[in-house]
């Protein structure tokens, strides 16, 4: 780092390096607490992995629901890897920096991975609603060729809405000093934060993102839901409403995980500064953390040819 005194001599600053905090206030006990995130990151990459192996090697789930299924453990797989390299350094050996570029790349990865997921539950969303409102439609509805249009969609969606991101953060001219990051990733806000520049594009661009991504996306979960309830409620027997029912829980459960902590945050970061740091902290890991530890425990459980075909290759990797 540059001495004090030459820092009136420059016009333009970027810091070689970000430092970490980690989770703020609770520095003392990171060795601690990095026993339940190693064991949480080992649970989100196995039950992701296994969801992909088991729709992969089981012609039975061949199908659309577990297609989606399949990006959805995929998506989950890349955002726990996203975050997962700088936080275990910070917590397991307390190695807090990261540099200036390596920041702009998790950041582009982290916040793409999130879109993605946004997308893939939305995706999930209608073929429930195709399943449920025209069952016979179904299989021609979506067809292979369609399920892979709608997952390049996706990635397409994602790589542009947060490719100027990274450039975006570039451009700007930060304040001499330690520049502290208050999670153990690179968080846009957490980022752009320290900027000695007018940070209005960043701001607007990042609330576009955020409105034409997950706050779209999550309006058309609701209304999928709103026409599948019509649908339901259609239904003469009660037992096929129940059935009609079930096969959407899982999805309901993994929209809630992904969707109210992200929202939160979202809400945190623009109303809520005066909060203390470890509070933004928390439910930044709730929301990056989490949803890929939990979903495929949701599926796991709720979905019976799912976790018929998980202990199948369990069993087999035992006996083998």
């Amino acid at each position: 780092m540059l001495p004090p005194q030459s820092y009136v001599n420059i016009s333009f600053f970027q810091p070689p390096a970000f430092l970490m905090i980690g989770i703020p206030g609770l520095e003392a006990i990171h060795s601690w607490l990095a026993i339940p995130f190693s064991s949480m990151y080992t649970v989100a990459l196995t039950g992701n992995c296994l969801i992909l192996l088991a729709v992969k090697r089981t012609s039975s789930l061949h199908q659309p629901m577990y297609y989606f299924l399949s990006m959805l453990a995929l998506t989950d797989a890349g955002l726990t890897l996203s975050t997962l390299p700088t936080t275990l350094a910070v917590l397991w050996f307390d190695y807090r920096l990261i540099g200036f570029n390596a920041c702009l790349v998790q950041m582009f990865f982290l916040h793409s991975f999130s879109v993605v997921e946004s997308s893939v539950l939305l995706a999930m969303s209608f073929d429930r609603f195709v399943a449920i409102s025209n069952p016979l439609r179904y299989a021609v509805v979506l067809t292979n060729n369609v399920i892979v249009r709608i997952g390049l969609a996706i990635v397409a969606r994602a790589t542009l809405c947060l490719f100027p991101v990274p450039f975006l953060i570039k451009r700007l001219n930060f304040c001499p000093g330690d520049n502290i990051l208050s999670h153990s990733f690179c968080f846009h806000p957490d980022v752009m934060r320290w900027a000695c520049a007018d940070i209005t594009i960043n701001i607007c661009y990042g609330l576009y993102v955020v409105v034409s991504t997950g706050g779209i996306d999550s309006l058309l979960i609701i209304l999928s839901y709103t026409f599948i309830l019509r649908t339901v409620m259609g239904l003469a027997s009660p037992r096929e409403r129940i059935r009609a029912l079930n096969t959407c829980v899982s999805h309901i459960l993994a929209v809630f995980v992904f969707f109210v902590p992200g929202i939160t945050m979202s809400m945190m970061h623009r109303f809520g500064r005066h909060l203390p740091h470890i509070v933004h902290a928390l439910v930044a890991y709730a929301y990056l953390v989490i949803p890929p530890v939990l979903n495929p425990i949701i599926y796991g459980v709720k979905s019976k040819p799912i976790r018929e075909a998980m202990l199948r290759m369990l069993r087999k990797k035992g006996q083998g």
